[in-house]
């Protein structure tokens, strides 16, 4: 059976919720919880590249209430065994995205969601990563999840982040955001040559939606 028909009978439908921006020390004495600018916010693709994203199958798009953005992948999938090239093990996507905040505003992202399917083989592993920084800023928060084999089915994690460790976009600073994922396949103690494991962010009856959502908070007046 190919990888596409395995995904297709076990309905790649699940959430997966990865990495957050962490970083010790960031100040933040405000209330919790999502409170949206009044204006709409405005984030675009600068760049998309890697294995896991070819051109053409990422998209952004904004939540109507500018608390959280998705990013679409319609081809993101890594593997290992039958029918699987030497560099399939491994894929990867980094999205360098341009944000656009209201005046007077800054944000940072409190969760994201991501959806996947796998089928790891007993003795095989999967992993998924996840880093994300603002350009030119020193602080990169990641988040690695493993998934080990035998394993058939909808993955889903969830990484949130508390109000007072979120790092905060510079106000009125523009700089980008960088969101760097990877999907990696090992064979570990099973055999490559009669099976086949796989890990994916994508499916056959439709697009794997990753949703990051946002904080705000008002900037200090000079």
């Amino acid at each position: 059976m190919s990888r596409r028909g395995i995904i297709a009978t076990g309905g790649a439908t699940a959430a997966l919720l990865a990495s957050t921006l962490l970083a010790p020390g960031t100040a933040g004495a405000a209330p919790s919880g999502i409170v949206a600018p009044p204006d709409k916010i405005v984030i675009e693709i600068a760049t998309v590249n890697g294995s896991g994203c070819p051109a053409g199958t990422a998209a952004v798009a904004v939540a109507p209430d500018n608390t959280a953005f998705t990013v679409t992948y319609s081809d993101y999938l890594a593997q290992v065994g039958l029918g699987a090239k030497p560099t399939d093990f491994r894929k990867n996507c980094q999205l360098n995205l341009i944000v656009h905040v209201p005046h007077g505003f800054t944000y940072a992202v409190a969760s994201a969601d991501y959806r996947g399917y796998a089928h790891l083989e007993r003795g095989a592993y999967g992993i998924q990563k996840a880093s994300y920084y603002f350009q030119g800023s020193p602080d990169t928060a990641s988040r690695t999840h493993r998934f080990n084999g035998a394993y058939d089915n909808n993955w889903q994690v969830t990484d949130e982040t508390e109000w007072g460790q979120l790092v905060w976009a510079p106000c009125g600073v523009k700089r980008n955001f960088n969101i760097n994922t990877e999907l990696r396949v090992n064979a570990g103690t099973s055999d490559p040559k009669k099976t086949n494991s796989f890990i994916a962010m994508d499916s056959t009856d439709g697009d794997i939606k990753t949703i990051y959502n946002l904080a705000w908070k008002e900037c200090k007046q000079k």
